[in-house]
């Protein structure tokens, strides 16, 4: 088990493959990890379905609004399309790179749009660099990601059993 060295910007999420530990990153994008964390405390990310996940590209989750299983909008057809009844994020892009196990905010077209969701990058992704706002980086359990069921939408899809601030847990 690796090392935690800042347990306050370190997000341990437990998934329906296992144990994955991921480094937050306030230095890069301030605002983006106060959200993250913000949801974790209020638990808003436990069951949320990875909706999206692309063969060599990346692991897409985050959508607490229809994503959710047990919520109250949960729609597997509609997950990807929410957010949370927060107000979207001001991009923060940056000159960290996209590579494998980074994690980044999903956007629509607008690059104001992040809101809840988020991906997991497989490999090296270069396209997404300063196009995308890089939060975090997977310091533990990238295996774990690897196994997440694939698909556009993903049928019977993996889920976020609980997500904690390190520092919490």
């Amino acid at each position: 088990m690796a090392e935690i060295k800042d347990p306050e910007n370190t997000i341990i999420m437990e998934t329906t493959k296992g144990r994955v530990v991921i480094e937050l990153r306030p230095d890069v994008a301030p605002g983006h990890v106060a959200r993250i964390k913000e949801l974790t405390r209020e638990g808003a990310y436990d069951g949320v379905v990875f909706h999206r996940v692309i063969e060599d590209f990346m692991a897409q989750t985050g959508d607490v609004q229809y994503g959710k299983t047990g919520g109250e909008q949960f729609n597997p057809s509609r997950a990807g399309m929410g957010g949370s009844s927060k107000p979207d994020l001001k991009a923060e892009f940056s000159d960290v790179s996209h590579v494998r196990g980074t994690c980044s905010m999903a956007r629509s077209q607008m690059p104001n749009s992040a809101n809840s969701q988020f991906f997991i990058c497989f490999t090296d992704a270069p396209w997404l660099n300063k196009q995308y706002s890089v939060w975090g980086q997977v310091v533990e359990g990238m295996e774990n990601i690897d196994n997440i069921k694939r698909g556009e939408p993903v049928r019977d899809p993996d889920t976020i059993v609980s997500m904690r601030v390190a520092a919490d847990a």
